[in-house]
């Protein structure tokens, strides 16, 4: 991506973000009495600010402080979403009462606005709580799929799949060992990252020593991953280049025979062209030289135009991004953006699985689905 474009972009972000916070700070002002108006503002700024100052520290100066200040603003991140989403409730009320006047004049007094306002902190502290614990406790999803292929002598298939990892300061080493701890449960035959693995700047996950983690990952055909547009965004050659010298096998716009049994095809992000110049192949010209007649298996890390995989003769594509909006009411965006936001869908003879993902990015929180780690059996019946 252009630095100007970048700008432009950047600009945008921060504009909304602090006209929805100005909003959000102003209807909670007017709510309190005076004298806890300094110390609700002095409050406010800090966790407004904390996220800027974290990105901007993490790139320049990583350390305990720079995560501490990353850590406050992507709480803030989500506690955010439904302090907006309270206020503008609070203000159709009272819009409405302008007109119907259901409630009396004491609904305006400053004892019910610093009981709706404590109402509403409860609420949002509830939401965030709970929602940390949900993104904390990924649950294994299976899934039992048939492929009407010969494939060698191979009858079945297990495989594990983790997409949107985000490794980073927020999903850290911890974080990691629960994942691969859970991965390993399955005893999967191959496991597979559908992009997104490291979050954005590969700073952080090399300060924890993430990648010794990622070497315990066992399977009989090995560990692939293909780039999301989040290893885009951080830059995806330091990325990929980590992910490799950690036992991860990289699979950037080429296809692999395992086992003399069935083909395991990885595709550039989509995000490769605007952030790096780099053109992903067609499909049809990814497959050049695969047998049709074995299995095919895609990682294609951005669930868009699903019909290229049918027309080619894909068995399974595997893909994430989509996060099914991971905080609630985004899901609803996400259901209407992708033909798949989240699960499973058949097209033709192709299965598709659209994951959740397994991480977060920004908020650390779930609130829309439960993070997922798949268990896939595959059967080949041809």
């Amino acid at each position: 991506m252009k630095k100007s474009q970048f700008a432009i972009f950047l600009t945008i972000v921060l504009t909304v973000y602090s006209l929805v916070n100005y909003y959000i700070y102003i209807t909670g002002l007017h709510a309190l009495p005076e004298k806890f108006k300094t110390i609700y503002s002095v409050l406010y700024l800090f966790l407004f600010s904390s996220y800027i100052i974290g990105r901007f520290l993490e790139r320049k100066f990583l350390n305990p402080l720079s995560a501490f200040f990353v850590w406050v603003g992507s709480f803030w991140l989500g506690a955010m979403v439904y302090y907006l989403l309270s206020v503008i409730i609070i203000d159709i009320i009272r819009l409405l009462n302008l007109f119907i006047g259901f409630f009396t004049a004491t609904f305006y007094s400053e004892k019910y606005q610093l009981i709706f306002f404590f109402i509403v902190n409860v609420l949002v502290l509830l939401t965030v709580i709970s929602g940390y614990i949900n993104a904390s406790n990924p649950v294994i999803r299976k899934l039992d799929l048939d492929i009407n292929k010969k494939a060698g002598k191979l009858r079945s298939l297990r495989i594990a799949a983790a997409s949107d990892i985000h490794l980073g300061t927020i999903i850290n080493r911890k974080r990691l060992s629960k994942i691969v701890n859970k991965i390993n449960a399955i005893n999967a035959d191959i496991i597979l990252l559908p992009g997104d693995v490291v979050d954005e700047d590969i700073g952080p996950v090399i300060k924890q020593n993430a990648g010794e983690l990622l070497r315990k990952l066992k399977a009989k055909y090995g560990v692939y991953a293909i780039t999301g547009n989040h290893e885009y965004i951080g830059g995806a050659e330091a990325a990929c280049n980590y992910l490799t010298e950690h036992g991860i096998t990289e699979l950037r716009d080429r296809s692999v025979l395992i086992n003399d049994s069935f083909y395991l095809v990885g595709r550039e992000d989509r995000a490769s062209k605007g952030f790096a110049g780099i053109i992903r192949k067609p499909m049809n010209v990814l497959l050049e030289g695969v047998n049709k007649e074995l299995p095919m298996i895609l990682m294609d890390h951005q669930p868009v135009h699903l019909e290229d995989a049918e027309k080619n003769g894909i068995d399974l594509q595997l893909s994430g991004h989509t996060h099914h909006g991971q905080l609630w009411p985004f899901n609803y965006i996400t259901k209407k953006i992708y033909e798949v936001s989240m699960g499973y869908k058949r097209k033709g003879n192709t299965h598709y699985y659209v994951s959740g993902g397994v991480g977060s990015w920004g908020p650390p929180l779930r609130t829309g689905n439960r993070p997922e780690i798949l268990m896939i059996d595959l059967k080949f019946s041809g």
